[in-house]
């Protein structure tokens, strides 16, 4: 895995290796992660990225973060509550030298804290595919301020999601066996 574009261009990010059984880590590959971030900045959704403040649930290795990040986000937090995954995290900031713009918060995504600083305006939701996590760690979010007017979720999971009560289905794509929801949130 590697960041694809941006500042971080071409680094290199921590293996996930056989990893942890335990972990279920299923990274973004960088070809999904390539065609995303080529929707994303389209011009569909006009330009979700620079300056964004970026929250990343079940960040997994954090790649979606960091490659927002890389192209111009102001600030990611990475939520994860795999010790694995807060490793991966953690290795992959320091690869990337981001520190300044991150956050680790090591936790349930279903049960985030309040929100202290700014909501974000992109949520990356990158659940464990079919324990329906997504709902309730976006519901988590809703309920404790981490998510901005307007801003847009991007939501991958082994089928396409509906959009719950008060966000909006933008669009929805497929890649292999990985279904990308986008949402804004009205």
């Amino acid at each position: 895995m590697r960041i694809i574009a941006g500042q971080f261009r071409g680094t290199a990010l921590a293996s996930v290796g056989k990893g942890d059984a335990g972990a279920h880590l299923r990274p973004t590959t960088d070809r999904v992660r390539e065609s995303l971030f080529n929707v994303l900045m389209g011009g569909k959704f006009g330009d979700p990225i620079t300056d964004a403040i970026v929250l990343d649930l079940f960040a997994g290795t954090g790649a979606l973060g960091l490659e927002a990040l890389s192209r111009g986000a102001t600030q990611v937090t990475f939520v994860d509550d795999g010790r694995k995954a807060t490793s991966l995290i953690r290795e992959n900031i320091r690869l990337t030298r981001s520190k300044d713009a991150t956050k680790i918060i090591s936790r349930d995504a279903t049960r985030l804290p309040p929100c202290e600083g700014e909501p974000a305006t992109l949520i990356f939701l990158d659940p464990p595919y079919g324990k329906s996590l997504g709902q309730k760690a976006l519901e988590s979010a809703r309920q404790q301020g981490w998510i901005a007017p307007e801003a847009l979720i991007v939501w991958e999971e082994s089928a396409p999601q509906f959009a719950p009560e008060g966000f909006t289905l933008l669009d929805t794509r497929k890649y292999g066996d990985t279904h990308v929801t986008l949402l804004e949130f009205a």
